[in-house]
Formats: C-alpha cells, sequence, structure tokens
C-alpha cells in the first residue's frame, strides 16, 4: 500500500486514478492535508505531494518539481476589480490587503482560510498561489492573476530517500506524463568491447544474408 498525503490546493484524482488502473501495487491512501509534509515527517505517509519552499524539505528527502503555480488574487465578488483580467499592485492601492504570500514563500494555508472569509464578507483582498485561492474560494469571491513581485510556489513530489520503492517511482512516472508504454529506465550504456562485438554480429549477419541471396540465384 502506498500512502500519499497531498497539500490542499491540488488536485491529483487523475494520477490515484492511473496509478490504480496501471500498477499491481495494492491500495493507495490518499489523503488532503494542509501540511502533507509533517505527516511525511511523522511516518504517516510515504510520500507527499507538497507546496515548495518548505525548509524541512533538507537533502534527506528526494524532491521532484512538477509544476509553478501562479499567483493570484481574491476580491469581493462584487468589487469593481473584477472587471480586469489581471491585477498589478496599484490596481490594489489604497485596498485592505488580508493576507499576502510572504517574502519567504511559505504558505499558511489557515491563514489564508481566515483572510478568505474577510474577503467574502466584502472587505479587501488576498493574495495567494490563485490554485489555492480557486480551491478555498466561497461564492461570494472572484479571483484574478496578480502581477505583483511575489514569491512563486512550486508544487513538488517529496519522499525520504531511505524509503524510496518501485511504489513511489511509478506514482512519480504518472505525475509527470509517463504513458503506460514508456519505460522508466534508461536503456543502458554499453561498452567499447560490447560495441564492437555487435557490429561484427552485424556484419556477419549482412554476409550471411548476402550468401543467401546469391544461391537462391543460381
Amino acid at each position: 500500500m502506498l500512502r500519499l498525503s497531498f497539500v490542499t490546493g491540488t488536485e491529483p484524482g487523475k494520477w490515484f486514478t492511473r496509478f490504480r488502473d496501471r500498477t499491481a501495487h495494492g491500495q493507495l491512501l490518499a489523503t488532503d492535508s494542509e501540511d502533507p509534509v509533517a505527516e511525511l515527517l511523522d511516518a504517516r505517509a510515504d510520500l507527499a505531494l507538497t507546496r515548495l519552499p518548505d525548509p524541512r524539505v533538507t537533502d534527506e528527502y528526494h524532491v521532484v518539481e512538477l509544476y509553478r503555480e501562479a499567483p493570484g488574487i481574491a476580491l469581493p465578488k462584487d468589487s469593481e476589480l473584477t472587471l480586469l483580467d489581471r491585477l498589478s499592485p496599484a490596481d490594489i492601492e489604497g485596498e485592505i490587503i488580508n493576507w499576502s504570500t510572504p517574502p519567504d514563500g511559505r504558505i499558511d494555508i489557515p491563514a489564508v482560510r481566515t483572510g478568505l472569509q474577510v474577503v467574502a464578507a466584502n472587505v479587501g483582498v488576498l493574495i495567494a498561489p490563485r490554485p489555492l485561492i480557486r480551491v478555498l474560494a466561497r461564492k461570494q469571491i472572484e479571483h484574478r492573476d496578480f502581477l505583483g513581485d511575489v514569491p512563486v510556489t512550486t508544487i513538488a513530489l517529496v519522499w525520504r530517500r531511505a524509503d524510496d520503492s518501485e511504489a513511489i517511482q511509478d506514482f512519480v512516472g504518472i505525475a509527470k506524463g509517463r504513458t503506460p508504454n514508456s519505460s522508466r529506465q534508461a536503456a543502458p550504456k554499453r561498452t567499447a568491447r560490447e560495441k564492437t562485438l555487435a557490429k561484427q554480429q552485424r556484419r556477419a549477419a549482412g554476409g550471411a544474408d548476402e550468401r543467401t541471396r546469391r544461391s537462391r540465384r543460381r
């Protein structure tokens, strides 16, 4: 069984389906979490789909980055700012900012939830990864791309090097877009002697084919 914890703001359901359909590793136990790295540290998960940066992810872990999240801004549904497709810092000058991605790029999901409640009450705005806003936003909230100088967050698969396994590698491959027909392992490199022997074998086979063709013409 593979235990995977995925961070709020991601929607990896299609990967779960492909993993179950394409592999024979047994059950996949997937849980939504505001802090999947904590579950990895506590050995409650084998693999974490998490948001980086996170200082707890050290050299003890494998990290495979999958994609970057666009910064977004949450707005009250009735705000005139919703008329814009993208917003810049100049557009929100004078607005109350209930929460914004900090300079270190770490996302405090409980704080984002709380800030969105204030935005839903028609007060101020909030700046965070747009996929996270999309998942957490209520009906009273609209969201747009934000063009300000905000740290970019990255979604990545993280697991402890000591706990690497075939199941983890197969899931990572699926998340990276590997098809059922593709190979996870690269073809091994041949030595110079192996290359020479292979060339000799091809020449010998070619000579045998030529002799066969001549005998048929006689």
